[in-house]
């Protein structure tokens, strides 16, 4: 196996699992459950830190700078390395897995973003119903509730 087919093999591997992890992000984000968000949010930064060493060590390989297209580099050699059947098939792969990859995050953005609006509604129906507790008196000017909600709505 070449180098480049070694670290595609890996990268391969490390997406897979950074995809299972944003499915349980995703699980826990539908079930409203914070709990195990900081472990998998630490957990993803962990395999993100990996997947770009090894695309760094991908352009190393492929004799490429950091200002070069890595997909249209790879394609390049495939093209000039027809034998690499092997690496032809991880390269798909990691393709379309770095594209669920990429819906998955998106959703999981949209999940917290729908989240982070409900709780940003309840906040604001709050502070408003703090602002509009005052009630006028008899002599026209704001009173506090007095609690008994009758008396209030008189």
């Amino acid at each position: 196996m070449s180098q480049l087919g070694a670290i595609t093999g890996r990268e391969v591997e490390l997406i897979g699992r950074f995809i299972e992890l944003l499915k349980e992000e995703q699980e826990a984000l539908q079930a409203a459950n914070p709990e195990p968000l900081p472990a998998l949010g630490a957990a993803k930064v962990a395999l993100v830190e990996q997947l770009n060493e090894l695309e760094n060590e991908r352009r190393a390989a492929l004799g490429i700078g950091s200002d070069s297209k890595t997909r249209s580099a790879m394609e390049n050699w495939l093209a000039a390395h027809p034998a690499e059947q092997q690496l032809a098939r991880d390269w798909q792969t990691l393709l379309s897995l770095a594209s669920e990859a990429r819906q998955l995050h998106e959703l999981n953005a949209n999940l917290v973003a729908l989240h982070l609006q409900h709780t940003g509604d309840a906040l604001h129906i709050l502070d408003s119903r703090r602002a509009g507790d005052s009630l006028y008196g008899s002599n026209g000017q704001t009173a506090a509730p007095s609690g008994s909600r009758l008396v209030d709505s008189a």
